[in-house]
């Protein structure tokens, strides 16, 4: 397991890249949806239909954590991709909330 200091550091650089990627499928046309961090969390929001998805790191267990879709996916840190990945489905982080942005798209 990460020691809090790395996880921090990996998690923080994890979020960074997905708000990046978001933000330039945000500035597609009509993208559908805004996405914005406040202190560490990312938010993204949608128009129609409405929701919200939120993206947090969850220091205590070592894992980020996405609010979306009336569900919690709990990703945990693979040392052999270095990415956080979904342990059921094996999506790393940016695939998987480009398949939740997808589905709640798609109502």
């Amino acid at each position: 397991m990460l020691d809090e200091l790395e996880f921090r550091r990996v998690a923080e650089a994890a979020l960074d890249a997905l708000m990046q990627h978001l933000i330039l499928r945000e500035a597609e046309a009509e993208a559908g949806f805004e996405v914005e961090q406040q202190g560490g969390v990312l938010n993204v929001e949608f128009e129609e239909p409405a929701g919200k998805f939120v993206i947090t790191p969850n220091t205590p267990v070592r894992q980020i954590w996405i609010s979306a879709l009336s569900t919690s996916f709990k990703l945990d840190w693979d040392e052999a991709t270095s990415a956080f990945v979904l342990p059921r489905t094996v999506e790393h982080l940016i695939p998987l909330v480009d398949r939740l942005i997808a589905e709640h798209l798609r109502g």
